[in-house]
């Protein structure tokens, strides 16, 4: 906007703060936060106005109207935005189980009720209620992984990273740690082994090839400043074709012969059999690992956690450590946990009582009537249609990842919403839909769908289209 007077007129176009706090638009939203915050976000609106004024080169381009009750309609908007809970709960449409945007696992109902009825005031975290002593705040997780795991002592900290690094720390600060170079993981966020290695102070000394890495390497590598032998789970890839690798009880072996201890990195971590190829704890607690590191969020179901478990005097080293109560978890994070690793004692009845086991496990068959159910549903919502379709599901989170799970999709078109535009307004509802998109049809995947979201989905779809239907 090159003409001065024209900007000018705009700008005194503005209305004041007060003029607009007058207006009756904004009497609702005095009523309904306090008069410093309303105010705030007029001003800010207002500043927001006037820079357009000043940047854009036309008066076609200013962003919204300029009168007081546009101004305070978007102030209405604004605060409406910042008081919906940004970690609100989300539905699943994705087929991705254990989906890190969306909080990894679903918690068990056990969990979530626990954490209901113990976390609304004090809990009982870290003291003896028969003593009144003080007491370590894990030691009925401590209890529960030895059961469940058969090892002699467990500790859990605040995520599988965490129980890495120190791990690493307590075990082989200052002295190296051999791994095979095939199991150099990287996962999400750039996390990777040989950087949490140096921050933990333990010198990477890797060995072999990507693709083979053979006993006399990890043997021919041993010296004087040899602390560890560290084997590290590829939870989230796969190397096939001509390989080759040392199994846990090798190294075990080997570290028995030479004196050194055995870390085993899980990575996702599993408590049952039969989940693809993902090894159960308990087997590596069985092979004679002095430490075994996996995640409490990913294949156990539970909230973020770094469970670890082994040999009573390595678990002893790295609880003692001064790291250890910088990341030990809070009293949310024990609650939760407790509650789901007492459903593992239950083989019987926990792959139903654990969402991601129960999600894991669901077949084509059994999503197929929730899934055409709910597309009759969605089919009579005015402009859209609706259809079940194949489709094939991912277990996410860095776990089983050639492991494809062959599910029923429902796919939605509507006459003059783009798929684009579909999946956004599904992302504005509450709670918010999170979908995919497939050759211009927003898909949603029925496995990651609890079984009590069917209605609650349903209507939200139908919320998402009230609006008048756009393009793009």
């Amino acid at each position: 906007m090159n003409d001065a007077p024209q900007r000018s007129q705009l700008l005194r176009s503005l209305p004041a703060v007060d003029e607009v706090l007058r207006s009756a638009e904004a009497a609702a939203l005095l009523e309904a936060w306090p008069r410093a915050r309303v105010t705030d976000v007029v001003r800010e609106v207002l500043d927001g106005l006037r820079r357009a004024i000043l940047d854009t080169d036309g008066e076609d381009d200013v962003p919204g109207a300029l009168d007081v009750d546009a101004v305070a309609r978007t102030a209405a908007t604004r605060l409406a935005d910042d008081a919906r809970p940004t970690h609100e709960r989300a539905i699943n449409g994705t087929g991705v189980v254990i989906h890190t945007g969306l909080g990894r696992s679903a918690l068990p109902r056990a969990a979530v009720e626990a954490l209901a009825r113990e976390a609304a005031g004090y809990a009982v975290v870290e003291v003896d209620r028969r003593t009144g002593e003080r007491n370590r705040r894990e030691e009925r997780i401590a209890a529960l992984l030895r059961e469940l795991t058969g090892a002699e002592a467990a500790t859990v900290v605040n995520n599988n990273a965490a129980a890495t690094l120190i791990a690493l720390a307590a075990l082989a600060a200052g002295r190296e740690a051999i791994v095979s170079r095939g199991q150099l993981v990287e996962i999400g966020g750039s996390y990777r082994i040989p950087d949490v290695m140096e921050q933990s102070g333990a010198i990477l000394r890797d060995v072999g090839c990507t693709n083979k890495t053979r006993m006399a390497d990890y043997e021919a590598a041993i010296g004087d400043a040899t602390g560890l032998l560290l084997r590290v789970h590829t939870s989230n890839y796969r190397i096939v074709g001509f390989t080759a690798e040392a199994s846990l009880e090798e190294l075990v072996e080997l570290g028995a012969r030479r004196g050194l201890p055995v870390m085993d990195d899980l990575g996702s971590g599993c408590l049952v059999d039969a989940l693809g190829d993902e090894p159960p704890v308990s087997d590596s607690v069985r092979a004679g690992a002095d430490v075994v590191t996996f995640s409490g969020d990913k294949l156990l179901g539970g909230p973020q956690a770094g469970l670890i478990v082994g040999k009573k005097a390595a678990v002893e080293r790295i609880r003692k450590h001064p790291l250890y109560r910088a990341i030990r978890p809070g009293k949310l994070t024990l609650i939760a946990l407790e509650a789901t690793l007492r459903l593992y004692r239950d083989p019987d009845t926990v792959r139903a009582e654990v969402p991601t086991l129960a999600q894991l496990a669901a077949t084509p068959a059994d999503l197929e009537p929730r899934a055409a159910a709910l597309a009759a549903k969605l089919g009579a919502v005015p402009a859209l249609s609706a259809s079940v379709e194949e489709g094939v599901s991912q277990v996410g989170g860095g776990a089983l990842p050639t492991h494809g799970l062959p599910t029923r999709l429902v796919a939605l078109q509507h006459a003059t919403w783009s798929a684009g535009a579909l999946a956004a307004a599904l992302r504005e509802t509450t709670p918010p839909v999170f979908t995919r998109i497939h050759a211009d049809r927003v898909l949603i995947d029925l496995r990651t769908i609890l079984p009590d979201e069917d209605e609650l989905l349903a209507a939200v779809v139908g919320e998402a289209l009230a609006p008048a239907p756009r393009n793009g």
